[in-house]
This record gives C-alpha cells, sequence and structure tokens, in this order.
C-alpha cells in the first residue's frame, strides 16, 4: 500500500511540474504576442509554438489560453490585412488602431487570467 501512495504522489508531482512547464510556455507566447507590436515576426513563432503544444494542454485549463491565443492571431492577422488595403483609402489607419489595441487588450487579459490559473472564456 505504501508503495502504491508513492507512485501516485510521485506521478501527481509529475503532472503539476507538467502543469507549471506548460503555464510558463503559454505566458511566454503572451509575451511573443506583445512583442509583435514593435517586431511582427514574433507573433507568428507564438502561433506556431501554440499548435506544436496543443494537444499536450488537452483537458487543462491551459487549452482555453492556447484556443484565445490561436483566435487573437488569427483575427490580428485579418483585421491587420484588411487594415494594411484599406489604408490607402484612410480609413484602414483607424482600423489598424483599433486592432492593435484590441490585440494588447487580448494578451494583458490573459496574462491576468494565466496567473490567476483560471481559464478563458469565449
Amino acid at each position: 500500500m505504501s508503495d502504491f501512495n508513492h507512485e501516485t504522489s510521485s506521478v501527481n508531482n509529475i503532472a503539476v511540474q507538467q502543469l507549471a512547464a506548460n503555464k510558463q510556455y503559454t505566458q511566454i507566447i503572451y509575451i511573443l504576442q506583445l512583442v509583435s507590436l514593435v517586431f511582427g515576426i514574433t507573433a507568428i513563432i507564438g502561433v506556431v509554438m501554440n499548435y506544436v503544444k496543443l494537444s499536450e494542454v488537452r483537458g487543462t485549463f491551459l487549452e482555453s489560453h492556447f484556443r484565445w491565443q490561436i483566435r487573437t492571431f488569427w483575427f490580428i492577422l485579418l483585421w491587420t490585412i484588411i487594415g494594411g488595403i484599406l489604408s490607402m483609402v484612410g480609413i484602414g489607419l483607424l482600423i489598424l488602431l483599433v486592432a492593435a489595441v484590441w490585440y494588447i487588450y487580448r494578451a494583458i487579459k490573459g496574462i491576468n487570467s494565466l496567473n490567476g490559473n483560471r481559464p478563458m472564456y469565449f
């Protein structure tokens, strides 16, 4: 019986360590999203990281953060393209500004929820 409790404790410790590592990984992706406002390539690196580890975080609260980050990436890409095209007309600059504010909001909201160990709700 003692060996069983020890093995269960070891498995739980490994799971806790893996969750902590994945939480840190998730936080790095949020930081990459924010840095992408200056260096756009970091957003692409972040979304690739999301897709690489998505199956590993399935079933945890981090899965919702990954989905949040992935959706944020695709929507900011869409609005950046639309804003870039329409900047020739003038309205595009406003679209780009609103998109940047929305992007920052999503990253900060995600970081706050992550630090509180809360899932993201859509």
